[in-house]
Protein backbone atom coordinates (compact mmCIF):
# COMPACT_ATOMS: atom_id res chain seq x y z
CA UNK A 1 0.00 0.00 0.00
CA UNK A 2 1.17 3.55 -0.70
CA UNK A 3 1.89 5.52 2.48
CA UNK A 4 2.76 8.96 1.10
CA UNK A 5 1.34 12.02 2.89
CA UNK A 6 -0.93 12.78 -0.07
CA UNK A 7 -2.44 9.30 -0.21
CA UNK A 8 -2.85 9.26 3.56
CA UNK A 9 -4.82 12.51 3.38
CA UNK A 10 -7.02 11.29 0.52
CA UNK A 11 -7.61 7.88 2.06
CA UNK A 12 -8.66 9.31 5.42
CA UNK A 13 -11.22 11.60 3.78
CA UNK A 14 -12.62 8.89 1.50
CA UNK A 15 -12.92 6.33 4.30
CA UNK A 16 -14.77 8.83 6.51
CA UNK A 17 -17.23 9.59 3.71
CA UNK A 18 -17.54 5.87 3.00
CA UNK A 19 -18.50 5.10 6.58
CA UNK A 20 -21.39 7.56 6.31
CA UNK A 21 -22.52 5.99 3.04
CA UNK A 22 -22.38 2.52 4.54
CA UNK A 23 -24.72 3.60 7.34
CA UNK A 24 -27.11 5.17 4.82
CA UNK A 25 -26.95 2.10 2.58
CA UNK A 26 -28.24 0.04 5.48
CA UNK A 27 -31.26 2.33 5.69
CA UNK A 28 -31.68 3.08 2.00
CA UNK A 29 -35.46 2.70 2.06
CA UNK A 30 -35.67 5.57 4.56
CA UNK A 31 -33.61 8.05 2.56
CA UNK A 32 -35.26 11.20 1.28
CA UNK A 33 -34.73 11.23 -2.47
CA UNK A 34 -35.42 13.89 -5.04
CA UNK A 35 -35.06 13.71 -8.82
CA UNK A 36 -32.52 15.86 -10.62
CA UNK A 37 -33.79 14.53 -13.95
CA UNK A 38 -34.86 11.32 -15.66
CA UNK A 39 -32.74 8.45 -14.44
CA UNK A 40 -30.48 10.80 -12.46
CA UNK A 41 -31.01 10.90 -8.70
CA UNK A 42 -29.54 12.75 -5.78
CA UNK A 43 -30.07 11.75 -2.19
CA UNK A 44 -29.17 13.03 1.21
CA UNK A 45 -26.40 10.43 1.17
CA UNK A 46 -24.69 12.19 -1.78
CA UNK A 47 -24.81 15.51 -0.02
CA UNK A 48 -23.55 14.20 3.30
CA UNK A 49 -20.67 12.39 1.64
CA UNK A 50 -19.67 15.46 -0.37
CA UNK A 51 -19.77 17.69 2.70
CA UNK A 52 -17.43 15.31 4.52
CA UNK A 53 -14.99 15.19 1.61
CA UNK A 54 -15.01 18.96 1.15
CA UNK A 55 -14.45 19.63 4.85
CA UNK A 56 -11.72 17.02 5.30
CA UNK A 57 -9.76 17.85 2.15
CA UNK A 58 -10.06 21.61 2.71
CA UNK A 59 -8.79 21.24 6.25
CA UNK A 60 -5.61 19.38 5.31
CA UNK A 61 -4.96 21.03 1.93
CA UNK A 62 -6.31 24.58 2.28
CA UNK A 63 -6.50 26.56 -0.93
CA UNK A 64 -6.95 23.65 -3.33
CA UNK A 65 -9.81 24.02 -5.82
CA UNK A 66 -12.68 21.54 -6.14
CA UNK A 67 -14.78 20.17 -8.98
CA UNK A 68 -17.63 18.23 -7.38
CA UNK A 69 -20.61 16.35 -8.78
CA UNK A 70 -23.15 18.03 -6.52
CA UNK A 71 -21.44 21.26 -5.48
CA UNK A 72 -19.89 22.23 -8.80
CA UNK A 73 -16.65 24.16 -9.03
CA UNK A 74 -15.10 25.90 -6.03
CA UNK A 75 -12.09 28.07 -6.84
CA UNK A 76 -9.25 27.99 -4.34
CA UNK A 77 -6.25 30.24 -3.87
CA UNK A 78 -3.93 27.47 -5.11
CA UNK A 79 -4.32 27.49 -8.90
CA UNK A 80 -2.10 24.43 -9.39
CA UNK A 81 -4.24 21.85 -7.57
CA UNK A 82 -7.83 20.71 -8.09
CA UNK A 83 -9.73 17.90 -6.38
CA UNK A 84 -12.20 16.00 -8.61
CA UNK A 85 -14.81 14.60 -6.22
CA UNK A 86 -17.61 12.10 -6.75
CA UNK A 87 -19.21 11.56 -3.33
CA UNK A 88 -21.41 8.69 -4.51
CA UNK A 89 -20.68 7.13 -7.88
CA UNK A 90 -23.42 4.67 -8.71
CA UNK A 91 -26.28 6.53 -7.04
CA UNK A 92 -28.95 4.52 -8.83
CA UNK A 93 -27.32 1.25 -7.69
CA UNK A 94 -27.19 2.63 -4.14
CA UNK A 95 -30.85 3.59 -4.12
CA UNK A 96 -31.84 0.14 -5.37
CA UNK A 97 -29.78 -1.68 -2.75
CA UNK A 98 -27.16 -2.88 -5.25
CA UNK A 99 -23.73 -2.91 -3.56
CA UNK A 100 -21.85 -1.47 -6.55
CA UNK A 101 -21.10 2.15 -5.65
CA UNK A 102 -18.09 4.15 -4.58
CA UNK A 103 -16.54 7.33 -3.28
CA UNK A 104 -13.99 8.65 -5.76
CA UNK A 105 -11.41 11.44 -5.40
CA UNK A 106 -8.74 12.39 -7.92
CA UNK A 107 -6.13 15.13 -7.63
CA UNK A 108 -5.13 17.22 -10.61
CA UNK A 109 -1.82 19.06 -10.46
CA UNK A 110 -0.91 21.52 -13.21
CA UNK A 111 -3.27 19.85 -15.65
CA UNK A 112 -2.32 16.24 -14.88
CA UNK A 113 -4.15 13.72 -12.70
CA UNK A 114 -1.49 12.61 -10.22
CA UNK A 115 -3.36 10.66 -7.53
CA UNK A 116 -6.62 8.82 -7.05
CA UNK A 117 -8.54 6.97 -4.35
CA UNK A 118 -11.71 4.91 -4.95
CA UNK A 119 -13.58 3.15 -2.14
CA UNK A 120 -16.56 0.81 -2.21
CA UNK A 121 -17.95 0.81 1.35
CA UNK A 122 -20.22 -2.16 0.63
CA UNK A 123 -17.31 -4.62 0.30
CA UNK A 124 -14.52 -2.54 1.88
CA UNK A 125 -12.43 -2.48 -1.30
CA UNK A 126 -10.04 0.47 -1.34
CA UNK A 127 -8.12 1.38 -4.50
CA UNK A 128 -5.27 3.89 -4.40
CA UNK A 129 -2.72 5.16 -6.90
CA UNK A 130 -0.20 7.97 -7.11
CA UNK A 131 1.90 8.89 -10.11
CA UNK A 132 5.17 6.98 -9.95
CA UNK A 133 4.08 4.96 -6.89
CA UNK A 134 1.97 2.19 -8.45
CA UNK A 135 -1.65 1.18 -7.91
CA UNK A 136 -3.06 -0.96 -5.11
CA UNK A 137 -6.26 -2.61 -3.94
CA UNK A 138 -6.02 -2.68 -0.15
CA UNK A 139 -2.50 -4.15 0.22
CA UNK A 140 -2.28 -5.88 -3.17
CA UNK A 141 -0.32 -4.38 -6.06
CA UNK A 142 -2.47 -4.07 -9.17
CA UNK A 143 -1.65 -4.94 -12.78
CA UNK A 144 -3.94 -4.74 -15.79
CA UNK A 145 -4.85 -8.04 -17.40
CA UNK A 146 -2.43 -9.83 -19.68
CA UNK A 147 -5.01 -10.99 -22.22
CA UNK A 148 -4.28 -10.12 -25.81
CA UNK A 149 -7.12 -11.81 -27.72
CA UNK A 150 -10.42 -9.94 -27.98
CA UNK A 151 -12.33 -13.23 -28.05
CA UNK A 152 -11.12 -13.90 -24.48
CA UNK A 153 -11.77 -10.36 -23.24
CA UNK A 154 -14.54 -9.08 -20.96
CA UNK A 155 -15.26 -5.41 -21.57
CA UNK A 156 -16.96 -2.84 -19.37
CA UNK A 157 -19.11 -0.08 -20.79
CA UNK A 158 -21.48 2.72 -19.90
CA UNK A 159 -24.96 3.04 -21.37
CA UNK A 160 -26.53 6.48 -21.94
CA UNK A 161 -29.28 7.04 -19.38
CA UNK A 162 -32.84 7.95 -20.22
CA UNK A 163 -33.02 11.57 -21.32
CA UNK A 164 -29.42 11.58 -22.55
CA UNK A 165 -28.21 11.75 -26.13
CA UNK A 166 -26.15 9.07 -27.81
CA UNK A 167 -28.33 5.95 -27.81
CA UNK A 168 -28.08 5.29 -31.58
CA UNK A 169 -24.30 5.66 -31.53
CA UNK A 170 -23.97 3.45 -28.46
CA UNK A 171 -26.03 0.71 -30.08
CA UNK A 172 -23.63 0.72 -33.04
CA UNK A 173 -20.65 0.50 -30.71
CA UNK A 174 -22.33 -2.23 -28.68
CA UNK A 175 -22.93 -4.34 -31.75
CA UNK A 176 -19.34 -3.98 -32.91
CA UNK A 177 -17.78 -4.83 -29.54
CA UNK A 178 -20.28 -7.57 -28.68
CA UNK A 179 -19.48 -9.44 -31.91
CA UNK A 180 -15.75 -9.63 -31.15
CA UNK A 181 -15.45 -10.21 -27.39
CA UNK A 182 -16.22 -12.78 -24.71
CA UNK A 183 -18.75 -10.52 -23.04
CA UNK A 184 -19.77 -7.02 -21.94
CA UNK A 185 -20.59 -5.70 -18.49
CA UNK A 186 -22.48 -2.56 -17.47
CA UNK A 187 -22.11 -2.26 -13.70
CA UNK A 188 -23.28 1.32 -13.22
CA UNK A 189 -20.30 2.99 -11.52
CA UNK A 190 -17.59 4.38 -13.79
CA UNK A 191 -15.01 4.72 -11.04
CA UNK A 192 -15.28 1.03 -10.18
CA UNK A 193 -15.17 0.07 -13.87
CA UNK A 194 -11.82 1.87 -14.06
CA UNK A 195 -10.65 0.22 -10.84
CA UNK A 196 -11.60 -3.18 -12.25
CA UNK A 197 -9.54 -2.49 -15.37
CA UNK A 198 -6.57 -1.65 -13.14
CA UNK A 199 -7.14 -4.88 -11.20
CA UNK A 200 -7.39 -7.02 -14.37
CA UNK A 201 -11.03 -7.93 -13.71
CA UNK A 202 -12.07 -6.13 -16.88
CA UNK A 203 -9.80 -6.15 -19.91
CA UNK A 204 -11.03 -2.75 -21.09
CA UNK A 205 -13.78 -0.21 -20.56
CA UNK A 206 -15.24 2.56 -22.70
CA UNK A 207 -17.87 5.22 -22.17
CA UNK A 208 -19.09 8.52 -23.55
CA UNK A 209 -20.60 11.32 -21.51
CA UNK A 210 -18.42 10.93 -18.42
CA UNK A 211 -17.44 13.81 -16.14
CA UNK A 212 -14.05 14.43 -14.58
CA UNK A 213 -15.25 13.31 -11.14
CA UNK A 214 -16.37 9.97 -12.62
CA UNK A 215 -12.98 8.97 -13.96
CA UNK A 216 -10.18 11.18 -12.59
CA UNK A 217 -9.13 8.72 -9.89
CA UNK A 218 -9.51 5.77 -12.24
CA UNK A 219 -7.23 7.31 -14.87
CA UNK A 220 -4.20 7.29 -12.58
CA UNK A 221 -5.15 3.84 -11.26
CA UNK A 222 -5.16 2.33 -14.75
CA UNK A 223 -1.95 4.03 -15.80
CA UNK A 224 -0.10 3.07 -12.63
CA UNK A 225 -1.28 -0.53 -13.13
CA UNK A 226 0.38 -0.57 -16.55
CA UNK A 227 -2.67 0.28 -18.65
CA UNK A 228 -3.54 2.88 -21.25
CA UNK A 229 -6.24 5.55 -21.33
CA UNK A 230 -7.24 7.68 -24.33
CA UNK A 231 -10.30 9.46 -25.60
CA UNK A 232 -12.30 7.88 -28.43
CA UNK A 233 -10.05 9.58 -30.98
CA UNK A 234 -6.91 8.11 -29.51
CA UNK A 235 -5.64 11.31 -27.86
CA UNK A 236 -5.33 12.41 -24.24
CA UNK A 237 -8.31 14.81 -24.24
CA UNK A 238 -10.52 12.35 -22.35
CA UNK A 239 -11.58 14.77 -19.61
CA UNK A 240 -12.20 17.69 -21.97
CA UNK A 241 -14.22 15.49 -24.34
CA UNK A 242 -15.94 13.44 -21.62
CA UNK A 243 -15.12 10.09 -23.24
CA UNK A 244 -12.51 7.41 -22.81
CA UNK A 245 -11.24 3.92 -23.53
CA UNK A 246 -9.10 2.25 -20.85
CA UNK A 247 -7.42 -1.14 -20.84
CA UNK A 248 -4.20 -3.06 -21.30
CA UNK A 249 -2.07 -2.06 -24.26
CA UNK A 250 -3.48 -4.58 -26.76
CA UNK A 251 -7.15 -4.72 -25.82
CA UNK A 252 -7.43 -0.95 -25.34
CA UNK A 253 -6.17 -0.41 -28.89
CA UNK A 254 -8.54 -3.04 -30.25
CA UNK A 255 -11.61 -1.59 -28.53
CA UNK A 256 -10.61 1.91 -29.61
CA UNK A 257 -10.49 0.78 -33.23
CA UNK A 258 -13.85 -1.02 -33.03
CA UNK A 259 -15.53 2.03 -31.52
CA UNK A 260 -13.89 4.50 -33.92
CA UNK A 261 -14.96 2.44 -36.91
CA UNK A 262 -18.64 2.85 -35.96
CA UNK A 263 -18.51 6.66 -36.07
Amino acid sequence: MIRTPLINVMTAAVLKAGRALKRDFGEVSMLQVQRKGPGDFVSLADKRSEEILFEELSRVRPGYSFIMEEGGKVEGSDQSHTWHVDPLDGTTNFLHGIPQFAVSVGLERDGQIVAGVIYNPANDELYVAEKGQGAYQNNQRLRVSGRTDLYDAVIGCGIPAIGKNGHPQFLKELGAVMAKTAGLRRAGAASLDMAYVAAGRLDAYWERGVKSWDVAAGIVLVREAGGFVTDLRGSDQFIARGELVAGNETIQADILKLVKDTA
